[in-house]
């Protein structure tokens, strides 16, 4: 448990920390912003042909509305979060790809959930996309990275048990015989059963 821990704080504040230089911003955090404001964009224009995305920003070409993703809001601190977790837990290298893989597209799917339910919030009600975006979406991401792990936790543990039943702590004890009374000469001949006749 202390290994983990340890391992999970530090590879979380080693990849916050990476996250935060300014060639990592510049070429990879905004670069996936921007991404990430294409895809809402090209989802939501199948039912509002006015949505449209210009770099991080998603907005409506009608009324002037608009979100802006910024970090935080790009799902990738809640990616960092999971990756911190799964290789602080033991596990194989191959079981711990697959949980990456899952839990990125997991994260990153409830994240463009999350832009597109903002940006129709705010065009709906201030209060309701203030409490949405401050409280309510901050806690369901997280809970998305945690679910995410203990599903992975989980199917690691039943791929690693045993097959069969396991060995006994203990060797077998030798098998008993059965003790057998001396019968002498002439004995032997009369039933041992109880004496049900009437007295």
């Amino acid at each position: 448990m202390l290994r983990f821990f340890l391992i999970f704080i530090s590879l979380q504040l080693s990849l916050f920390g990476i996250n935060m230089l300014h060639w990592v911003q510049q070429h990879v955090v905004l670069p996936w912003t921007a991404l990430l404001a294409r895809i809402c964009a090209n989802l939501v224009i199948w039912f509002d042909s006015a949505a449209a995305a210009q770099g991080k920003v998603l907005w409506n070409t009608s009324t002037g509305f608009g979100v802006s993703i910024e970090p935080g809001c790009n799902g990738i601190e809640a990616c960092i979060v999971l990756f911190a977790a799964v290789m602080a837990f033991p596990s194989t290298w191959r079981h711990r790809l697959a949980g990456l893989m899952a839990g990125f597209a997991a994260v990153q799917a409830l994240n463009v959930v999350r832009v597109i339910s903002l940006f129709y919030l705010g065009q709906w009600n201030k209060a309701a996309f203030d409490f949405a975006h401050e409280f309510l979406w901050q806690g369901l991401i997280m809970l998305d990275v945690l679910i995410v792990w203990l599903l992975w936790v989980r199917a690691g543990t039943k791929d690693r048990k045993p097959q069969g039943t396991p060995p006994p702590d203990e060797p077998p004890a030798p098998p008993v015989r059965p003790i057998v009374p001396a019968v002498g000469k002439g004995e032997g001949l009369v039933s041992q059963s109880l004496d049900l006749s009437p007295r």
